[in-house]
C-alpha cells in the first residue's frame, strides 16, 4: 500500500456567499453573473444554475430536472429578475438530468439554441430513448456479476429507465462545445475546460476576467462528486480520467477563483479543494485494496465496507457504480485481480 501525503484541511475553503437566493429569485455573485436554486426530489435537494449578462439579453447555464415545480419556477423567474431581456442561448454542463433535463422545453419555449459537449448532449438523447427492457437488460448485465442480490435486482424492474422519466426530449441540434474553446459572453470571454469521469465530456467555464469558475458537478465544495461505472460503459475505468482532470485543473486553473458549483455554496479554495478530491480517492483505493486482501469480493459485497450509512434505492445504484469504479481502477494499477465464480459472480483479489 502506498504511503500518502495528508491532504489539506478541507476547511481551507471559504464561502463569501452564505445565503443562496430563495427559490424563484436571483443573487448577483459578480458583475452579469446571477444565481438561481432549483429543488431537485433526492437526497441531495438542490442545483444551483447560473445566468450570465450576454449583451442585451441573459445566457443560461443548466436547467434543473424535469418536474412542475421546477417549470413553474423558470416561469416565476423569467417573468421576474429576467424579465425584459431575451434569453440568447441555454449552456449545458452535462447530460444528467438535474443539468439537462429541461433543454428541450428551455430551447422550444425560448426559441434558443442548445450549447453543450456534443458527447454529453448525444449520450442524453441516446439515454432517453432507451425504452425500459432495453435499460433493464443492460443493468441486469452489469449488476448480476456484481454480486447483487435478488432482491436488489428487483430494483431495476421497478426503477426501469429513471432518466427518460427526468427529462423532456432533448433538443435535435446543438452548437458544440470543445475544451479550450473561448465564448464571447457579453463583455467578458468565457473558456470551456472540460473535465471527465463524473461525465463523458462536462463542461467547465472559466472567466479569468471576473475570476470565476462555473464547476458544474466536477468540483463540488463539500462532497464528493460521483464517478460510476455505469451499465452503458460496463468495462470503463472512470476513476482514472477524473482522477487525471482534477491533475489538468489544478495547473491549469489559478487558485484564487471564486468556484460557482452545481451544489452547496459559491467558494474559493480550489487548489485546495482539488486536493482534497484526490486525497478522499487515494484513500478509498486504500480501503478497497486492503478488504479485496482479507479475501476475494465482489462488488456488492465491498459496497457496505465503503457506503456505512443506510441508502436509499437512488443512492444505492450511485454507491455500486463508485464502488464497481474503484475496483475497476485497482484493476487497471494491476493492485487488483479479477476471479469468475461458478456463481457468475466477479470477485476481486489484491495481487500483492
Amino acid at each position: 500500500m502506498t504511503q500518502r501525503i495528508p491532504p489539506p484541511a478541507a476547511d481551507d475553503l471559504t464561502f463569501p456567499y452564505p445565503d443562496p437566493p430563495p427559490p424563484g429569485a436571483v443573487a448577483a455573485v459578480a458583475p452579469g453573473v446571477l444565481w438561481l436554486r432549483m429543488p431537485l426530489p433526492f437526497a441531495l435537494d438542490h442545483i444551483n444554475l447560473w445566468v450570465l449578462e450576454d449583451g442585451d439579453g441573459w445566457t443560461l447555464v443548466d436547467t434543473g430536472i424535469a418536474t412542475d415545480a421546477t417549470r413553474a419556477l423558470w416561469d416565476q423567474v423569467l417573468a421576474g429578475p429576467l424579465a425584459g431581456r431575451p434569453v440568447r442561448r441555454l449552456i449545458c454542463t452535462h447530460f444528467h438530468p438535474d443539468h439537462m433535463g429541461l433543454s428541450g422545453w428551455l430551447t422550444r419555449r425560448l426559441d434558443v439554441p442548445l450549447w453543450a459537449p456534443l458527447g454529453e448532449w448525444a449520450f442524453g438523447r441516446q439515454l432517453a430513448a432507451m425504452s425500459d427492457a432495453t435499460f433493464t437488460s443492460l443493468c441486469h448485465a452489469l449488476y448480476r456479476p456484481a454480486g447483487c442480490a435478488p432482491d436488489d435486482l428487483a430494483l431495476v424492474e421497478t426503477r426501469g429507465n429513471v432518466y427518460r422519466r427526468r427529462v423532456t426530449p432533448h433538443p435535435y441540434a446543438l452548437t458544440r462545445l470543445m475544451d479550450g474553446q473561448v465564448l464571447p459572453i457579453g463583455a467578458h470571454d468565457w473558456r470551456v475546460v472540460v473535465g471527465h469521469g463524473h461525465a463523458p465530456e462536462h463542461a467547465g467555464l472559466w472567466c479569468r476576467d471576473l475570476g470565476l469558475l462555473i464547476s458544474g458537478d466536477q468540483v463540488l465544495p463539500r462532497i464528493s462528486p460521483n464517478v460510476s461505472v455505469w451499465p452503458t460503459e460496463p468495462t470503463a475505468d472512470p476513476l482514472s480520467l477524473f482522477l487525471d482532470s482534477l491533475t489538468r485543473w489544478r495547473a491549469l486553473l489559478p487558485d484564487d477563483l471564486l468556484v460557482l458549483p452545481s451544489h452547496g455554496l459559491p467558494f474559493r479554495g480550489l487548489h485546495a479543494r482539488l486536493e482534497v478530491l484526490s486525497h478522499h480517492h487515494d484513500a478509498r483505493l486504500d480501503e478497497t485494496e486492503a478488504e479485496c486482501r482479507a479475501a476475494p469480493l465482489s462488488a456488492a459485497a465491498m459496497l457496505p465496507r465503503l457506503f456505512k450509512r443506510a441508502l436509499d434505492d437512488h443512492q444505492f445504484f450511485f454507491a455500486l457504480g463508485e464502488t464497481l469504479a474503484h475496483l475497476h481502477h485497482l484493476e487497471a494499477r494491476g493492485r487488483l485481480r479479477r476471479i469468475m465464480g461458478t456463481d457468475g459472480v466477479t470477485r476481486f483479489a489484491a495481487t500483492g
